[in-house]
């Protein structure tokens, strides 16, 4: 069943609480894990679950997205038929090029859609990273009879930050959605959306044409909520470790617990690999007054300070006497001696100036944005 499903990913939202990290880029392209891209794991997932037929719907900054995916070769999209589809946006008479939710998005890749000899469509956003095939999702949507089947986790823990595309889902005891709550103050539910859904294809075209005519924009509010009473929407529960990346505060917890091998081992499951741009360089170096302690360091970085608790990208620098913990620098960052960071993001080629010092806190991290200099 698996391989007469198609894909479709919508990476158009803009996310301002990712502040400095989504001014040039989309959130599909933000680097998470010391070497890979939001979008890594979620066509990863597609790839180990046996579709091959996947569309990424762009908007805007979407330059570094196409860079990184290149002709889709490192997941091995890059066929004669089906593959890696790139849909970015562009002006007919029936779209002004600028989407106004992602019904409008949806609607405005139609032909792709309508194109695809797939029967089913697995629909999803990407701020949200975990690993898992689809597989048992797609064979409890057909054994249930669902129109719509959604993934979700339980997520037990709440706080103000997580009224932030936060989608809950109430259910009878069968699995059946019968409400939905999106972004409560009082969450009734533990089970949190993970913006994934399985449906036919001929039931999506339905649900966005109709909804287009209407004037809708929203798929959650304008489809979902609404028609949750008359569909036979159905929960999917994935047991494993949830990303949420909605925010700078979620973007350094989710960083950091990387750094906890439990964490890591799921996220990074050996059974079900990460894919990602290759990019061939010089092993790490280490200075021989080099400590490093509790760290995530990816090829080509040059350490010759004092690094704990924190992940480097490629190609870091860190000079001799500079201290860094409970810090994330991204690609080509450069720490002068004797600057000491703590609970600090920089961006890519960042540099910070000999003697300097930035500190911020674990619910407050100090963000630089690409190419600064201080």
């Amino acid at each position: 069943m698996i391989h007469d499903t198609f894909a479709l990913i919508y990476t158009g939202d803009q996310n301002p609480l990712l502040r400095e990290l989504t001014l040039s880029r989309s959130v599909a392209a933000v680097p998470f894990g010391g070497r890979y891209r939001c979008i890594d794991f979620v066509l990863s997932n597609l790839v180990n679950s046996g579709i091959d037929n996947v569309g990424l719907i762009m908007q805007k900054n979407y330059h570094s997205l196409m860079d990184h995916l290149g002709s889709g070769k490192e997941w091995n999209l890059n066929r004669k038929h089906d593959g890696l589809f790139i849909l970015p946006p562009f002006m007919t008479k029936d779209n002004a090029g600028v989407f106004c939710g992602d019904i409008d998005a949806i609607h405005s890749v139609v032909t792709y859609i309508r194109r695809s000899p797939q029967k089913y469509v697995l629909f999803t956003g990407s701020h949200t990273i975990f690993n898992t095939t689809f597989e048992d999702m797609l064979r409890q949507h057909v054994e249930t009879g669902a129109d719509i089947t959604m993934m979700y986790n339980v997520d037990p823990h709440f706080s103000a930050e997580d009224q932030n595309r936060d989608l809950r889902l109430i259910m009878r005891g069968d699995g059946r959605v019968t409400e939905m709550e999106w972004n409560p103050y009082r969450p009734r539910s533990n089970a949190r959306s993970c913006e994934v859904l399985i449906m036919e294809k001929k039931l999506l075209e339905y649900l966005i044409e109709e909804a287009y005519a209407r004037g809708d924009s929203d798929l959650t509010r304008d489809i979902l909520q609404r028609l949750c009473p008359t569909l036979r929407i159905y929960g999917w529960k994935y047991d494993g470790y949830v990303a949420r990346l909605d925010s700078i505060n979620t973007y350094y917890k989710h960083s950091m617990e990387m750094l906890n091998v439990n964490y890591a081992r799921d996220l990074y499951n050996h059974e079900h690999p990460i894919y990602t741009k290759v990019k061939d360089e010089l092993s790490a170096k280490y200075g021989p007054d080099a400590k490093v302690q509790n760290c995530m360091v990816a090829d080509g970085c040059n350490i010759e300070g004092n690094v704990s608790d924190s992940i480097l990208f490629r190609d870091v620098t860190v000079a001799p006497g500079a201290v860094v913990k409970n810090s994330i620098l991204l690609q080509g960052v450069s720490v002068g001696e004797g600057a000491v960071l703590d609970h600090v993001i920089l961006d890519k080629n960042v540099t910070i100036r000999p003697g300097r010092s930035l500190a911020g806190y674990e619910n407050f991290p100090i963000v630089l944005k690409k190419n600064q200099i201080v």
